[in-house]
């Protein structure tokens, strides 16, 4: 089965406002990725991430198709409709106008879920009377189950028992009609398509769709309520479980007080729901209530129609239901909560524990130092999604986000580059300075100077290894065309202003793991041989070498997916230009100080290492 949410990469910006609005971080972003994914088993099925997108890139597993299906079958189909319909549906005159529709669309009968509601709130009464110390959060909010599953399991033992109204509803249907009908859900909750399937049995619900998808298979038949008559919903009728759709209506349909000074249910809708859940957990012994929690009112669940004003939904709510209570037959309600009074309504709950490893204090401090964050709230600005720098670390360690969503860290780095760019360019006008002040020599060594000179570029750039030279602060002096290439587009663009990235910070151009190594070799003065990296998909073979002690620093790159290199024909070639160009670069020396004669250096120590390698090959 397809996941209930997943992400249209082709719509998706990058923006991370589902990272940002996801409470529970079931979102991830890796690096080897253009676009951020959501992990199905960490959802738990808010909804939060589609109303933040605003290229609504976010797509919902659409069911409109399963029921076209269903309704085909020789089945008895049976609409089971939660009571949000008075808000959903207010372009509807008269709700029997709106069960007509659904006859007319194929349902065999249409029940609503408010009898549902007045078993299960009649349950929740008995069951708190009973309870003796131990206090309950009611299970009626899908995402609140789910989330007190995958997140606080230790509090799964406090989730009341009792079934939710819809499966109840389905309960009471089998038990009239038998097992061989069609169950639908008719939900303002997205998370009802994955919670009907954990009921069996009696319970068992063969779909749900939400009111969004109602609305469109209404329109795809051309059903219109003009053209079509009253009709009411079939027995059994419910009383006050059609407030249910308000966060509290379950508690007035169970008749339980609300007085603030004895109530004994607190009622938490929202996303405060994560921090009564965390109450919970820490005070319930001095609360000492029991919880009724919705993640969202269903009237303004996310299988509704975007927009919907809370309040008027509410209003449209209560002259619903009023005009129906006008008409209950209140003496066969209580018939048939009777003929009911024996159903068995209890359920069990399932750990499903997504908690990740919490990293050591040490990792963190060393991905916050990468981050140039402080385990501080205080330069915290949330774009990253998280609720600090620490926690964004963390998700950092635990494979579920990457540096570059933290804007201080992109927008520092942008700036180094720029500065690195800068100071690239003030030394590219010293040296022209100091090339007019030098134009009494003479032509010939100038030329002469110019000939060495590229001479060694020439070479560089001809090895088939990637080269790259740095200094202490990993700063590039030298590095070749191979190089270049395996840094990308941008790398390249850079490279037409500023040759052989000059000046570059290569923290800004390569990954934690692989810069890693650079600065390792500087603090050790210590070589490294053969040590083969991960990059973008490619096996790179990497040995960095010390040109001079805590100064400067080579590395040979291979990529080990390419043809070999004849590394006997390399080392012969570069010992040849420095022995015929020696004299060469004494006089370059002469001109340009030590620049000829640390060219030298770096060459010889490039041209040891590919010794060394092939001694290391023949071992």
């Amino acid at each position: 089965m397809e996941p209930l949410l997943k992400i249209n990469n082709e719509k998706c910006i990058a923006c991370y406002a589902c990272v940002r609005a996801c409470p529970v971080k079931a979102i991830r972003v890796q690096s080897d990725k253009d676009k951020p994914e959501i992990i199905p088993e960490r959802c738990i099925g808010c909804g939060s991430c589609a109303a933040a997108c605003g290229p609504d890139a976010i797509e919902i597993r659409n069911t409109s198709n399963d029921l076209k299906f269903l309704l085909e079958q020789p089945n008895k189909v049976i609409a089971l409709v939660d009571p949000s319909i008075a808000g959903e549906f207010p372009d509807i005159t008269d709700y029997r106008k709106f069960v007509q529709m659904l006859r007319t669309l194929g349902f065999d009968k249409v029940q609503e879920v408010a009898f549902g509601v007045d078993l299960v709130a009649r349950a929740y009464k008995e069951l708190f009377k009973k309870s003796q110390g131990k206090y309950y959060i009611m299970s009626n909010d899908p995402v609140t189950v789910s989330f007190i599953e995958k997140y606080k399991t230790g509090l799964v033992p406090n989730l009341a028992p009792i079934l939710p109204p819809v499966a109840a509803s389905a309960r009471v249907t089998h038990k009239l009609l038998g097992n061989d009908v069609a169950l639908v859900y008719i939900s303002p909750l997205i998370a009802s398509k994955d919670e009907i399937l954990r009921f069996e049995g009696e319970s068992h619900i063969d779909l749900a769709i939400t009111f969004v998808e109602l609305r469109e298979l209404f329109n795809d038949a051309n059903i219109h309520e003009t053209d079509l008559e009253y009709s009411d919903f079939d027995a059994p009728l419910g009383y006050k479980g059609s407030f249910f759709p308000m966060a509290n209506g379950i508690i007035q349909a169970a008749d339980i007080k609300e007085h603030l000074h004895q109530t004994p249910v607190v009622t938490v809708e929202g996303e405060g729901m994560l921090d009564a859940i965390n109450e919970f957990e820490e005070n319930i012994s001095s609360i000492k209530c029991h919880f009724n929690l919705f993640y969202k009112e269903f009237l303004m669940g996310r299988g509704t129609s975007k927009g919907g004003k809370r309040i008027l939904r509410r209003s449209q709510l209560v002259s619903y239901v009023n005009k129906r209570l006008k008409i209950l037959d209140l003496d066969q309600w209580k018939n048939s909560m009777e003929q009911f009074s024996t159903l068995d309504l209890s359920r069990e709950f399932k750990t499903d524990d997504q908690s990740l490893p919490i990293p050591s204090e040490s990792k963190l401090k060393k991905i916050l130092h990468e981050l140039d964050q402080k385990e501080s709230t205080d330069v915290w600005c949330g774009a990253c999604g998280y609720a600090s720098c620490t926690e964004f670390a963390t998700a950092i360690a635990q494979g579920l986000a990457i540096p570059e969503m933290c804007n201080t860290y992109t927008s520092r780095n942008r700036q180094d580059h720029i500065q690195s760019l800068k100071i690239s360019n003030e030394k590219l006008a010293h040296a022209q300075e100091a090339l007019k002040n030098s134009e009494r020599l003479s032509q010939k060594e100038k030329e002469s100077a110019r000939e060495a000179s590229e001479i060694v570029r020439r070479m560089l750039h001809k090895l088939p290894s990637m080269v790259v030279i740095c200094d202490q602060q990993l700063k590039i002096i030298q590095t070749n065309d191979s190089f270049i290439q395996m840094l990308g587009d941008d790398a390249r663009e850079i490279n037409e202003v500023v040759p052989g990235l000059a000046g570059a910070d290569l923290k800004s151009l390569l990954p934690y793991n692989f810069y890693n190594l650079f600065t390792y070799v500087l603090t050790k003065n210590e070589s490294i041989t053969n040590r083969d990296i991960n990059h973008e998909g490619k096996v790179l073979n990497v040995s960095v070498f010390v040109i001079e002690k805590d100064k400067i620093v080579g590395a040979v790159i291979r990529d080990m997916s390419a043809p070999e290199v004849q590394r006997e024909e390399v080392v012969k070639r570069l010992s040849e230009v420095i022995d015929k160009n020696l004299s060469l670069v004494q006089q370059i020396g002469f001109i340009m100080g030590e620049g000829a004669s640390e060219t030298e250096r770096m060459l010889n120590s490039i041209i040891e290492s590919y010794k060394l390698r092939q001694d290391l090959k023949g071992q």
